[in-house]
């Protein structure tokens, strides 16, 4: 089992855990995630990051913005400025299944991209998840 956490946020791997090898939570909150599902969160977190990266020096220190991204059930937000921003999520499959909203404070949002995007450098190419 791999487990990465900080003030705010928590990230398991646990391969042995079945459908849900993914644990991933917040303040007050916690979800398992399919192999599928967390693979499409960490890849839509780093995509959002690396595209505030590269908007950073347009902008004006005072500027915020919010880049948003949408992939099948997922939908992720992210908002602030270069330096402090938050993300949250929206994860709403199929009929029968559950849903859920989610996100992270700015103090933590960046930490819990990080590690995710960590876990997916590490992985193989594809990407893949235990």
């Amino acid at each position: 089992m791999q487990v990465q956490e900080g003030p705010g946020w928590r990230l398991c791997l646990d391969p042995g855990r079945g459908s849900f090898p993914v644990l991933i939570g917040g303040d007050g909150w916690a979800l398992e995630l399919q192999a599928e599902e967390a693979r499409a969160l960490g890849e839509g977190c780093c995509e959002l990051a690396n595209e505030l990266a590269a908007l950073a020096d347009r902008l004006m220190p005072e500027e915020r913005l919010t880049l948003e991204l949408e992939r099948g059930p997922l939908w992720l937000e992210l908002e602030g400025h270069p330096q402090a921003w938050r993300l949250r999520f929206v994860l709403t499959p199929g009929p029968a299944a559950r849903g859920v909203e989610a996100g992270w404070s700015a103090a933590a949002s960046q930490a819990v991209v990080a590690a995710l995007c960590q876990v997916l450098e590490l992985s193989s190419t594809p990407p893949s998840w235990p």
